[in-house]
């Protein structure tokens, strides 16, 4: 028995890529096709996933003809009822056999497995999702070991199947280990390290292929199946490049886009004062961020980079507003610095070429560093070096770890590498833009924000 296997993975919601590649999926797909997705398809980055909460990926995915796809951790960025959302509404199994609630509950919704049948060839589809380490508690989700899981599953399903198709947001570089451990799978699919194969290979009888990332390609298997077992008969990933987009896929945007953009523009509430931003010149609006990213967290103080927002607000708040001002998905984060190294990044900041240093870094969708904005602490300068810096009334301690409250951009250092000297990280699960939803409609912080933090104090020479 011949089949086919078109697969995608890690589309990151790159939509315009996606309507070519369904050209050429269409192009390629036969009666005894299976298309399948490794996972990262829906990244809410996309306007149109905001404001559907997911539902336009659902209609692309069943337009495309998919028949299956695992979850990623994208799929999981947006929380868990999110995702429970969207599963539970899919006409398309999304599939995980290692994720679940943080309190060890199934996610609604999703499967660990699923068999499909094409022409009387049985085949069993499972896939598993990363480990989200220090994420997963903020995210409300808990992941097993997936190689356990993944034996658990073909286990649980012997001879009930003709053909196992792993999906496997895990990396590569699972692959080869599991490749080499694993009975019963016949064909690994990859996603998660963008990675892509000039072809497909086969190690210990197992087929493996990944196929990039962004809709970039398309990854197309034939194979046969018969009593000697599973023979790739030939293998490409396609570039999608020259295709022509898919005027069905481009509609299904194009209304979503307006249906989108009309909920998210309601305005929420409106605001007193004016949080206007700049990106050198300590401003209220980050001093807002700074503030609720305390007040959520609990910490001795706040952190916050201007470049993490992009304008300011004026009028009113809205979803719209938000994503447009602050279109990074960073998170609130919590950890604890030694004094010594939070001095030498405020100590940077007063540089207006660290401010204006390209501010890329995972997560990160604006285009300066920017200022640290603090809550909690106050600091005295001359314009060009510090000459006090006090932490709850009291002077900076260079040898004593203090909790900072601020985003996991600034935890892993990126901008002011001295903080990444850190421990202790623990991530919320609410987006930077969250923060200013809560803490906008709140007067008190609203009036705090004003409150300028850098203190200029110049020696005047008689």
């Amino acid at each position: 028995m011949k089949l086919k296997i078109i697969h995608t993975n890690d589309l990151h919601s790159h939509f315009e890529s996606f309507s070519k590649a369904v050209s050429l999926i269409k192009h390629y797909k036969d009666d005894n096709t299976l298309i399948l997705d490794g996972g990262d398809f829906a990244d809410f980055k996309s306007i149109e996933l905001q404001g559907t909460r997911g539902m336009a990926a659902l209609e692309l995915l069943d337009y495309a003809g998919y028949d299956a796809l695992t979850i990623g951790n994208n799929e999981m960025f947006n929380g868990i009822d999110t995702l429970e959302y969207m599963a539970s509404n899919s006409p398309v199994p999304f599939i995980s056999n290692n994720l679940l609630k943080s309190c060890r509950a199934k996610i609604n919704g999703v499967v660990s497995s699923t068999i499909l049948e094409k022409n009387g060839l049985r085949i069993l589809i499972t896939g598993s999702s990363p480990d989200m380490e220090v994420f997963s508690d903020g995210l409300g989700v808990h992941m097993t070991d997936y190689k356990h899981a993944i034996k658990n599953e073909v286990a649980r399903h012997d001879g009930d199947y003709d053909l196992c198709i792993l999906l496997n947001h895990l990396g590569t570089f699972a692959d080869d280990e599991l490749v080499e451990e694993l009975e019963g799978v016949d064909v690994i699919l990859s996603a998660h390290d963008h990675k892509l194969y000039p072809q497909a290979k086969v190690v210990n009888g197992t087929i493996m292929n990944s196929a990039g990332c962004y809709g970039e390609h398309i990854g197309v298997l034939e194979i046969e199946v018969s009593d000697r077992g599973v023979e790739l008969l030939h293998s490409q990933n396609t570039s999608t490049k020259e295709a022509q987009s898919d005027e069905g896929i481009l509609s299904i945007l194009k209304r979503n886009k307006e249906k989108a953009i009309e909920v998210l523009s309601e305005p929420l509430y409106r605001i007193e004062t004016p949080l206007w931003h700049d990106v050198l010149e300590e401003n209220p609006l980050t001093n807002l961020i700074a503030d609720g990213v305390r007040d959520m967290l609990k910490c001795d103080i706040g952190l916050m980079n201007s470049g993490i927002v992009n304008a300011g607000i004026y009028q009113y708040v809205s979803n719209k507003k938000l994503i447009e001002v602050c279109p990074s998905p960073l998170n609130p984060t919590s950890f604890e610095v030694r004094g010594k190294d939070l001095k030498e990044a405020l100590e940077q900041s007063l540089d207006a070429g660290t401010c204006l240093n390209d501010g890329k870094g995972p997560g990160f969708r604006g285009r300066f560093v920017g200022k640290l904005h603090v809550s909690g602490a106050e600091i005295i300068h001359d314009g060009k070096k510090i000459r006090d810096i006090f932490i709850g009334g009291e002077p900076l301690n260079e040898e004593i770890w203090y909790s900072v409250a601020s985003s996991d951009y600034l935890q892993r250092g990126s901008g002011y590498p001295s903080l990444a000297n850190n421990r202790g990280e623990k991530y919320l699960a609410e987006e930077i833009k969250d923060v200013i939803r809560i803490y906008a409609g709140k007067k008190g912080f609203l009036n705090k924000a004003c409150v300028d933090r850098w203190k200029e104090e110049v020696d005047i020479k008689v």
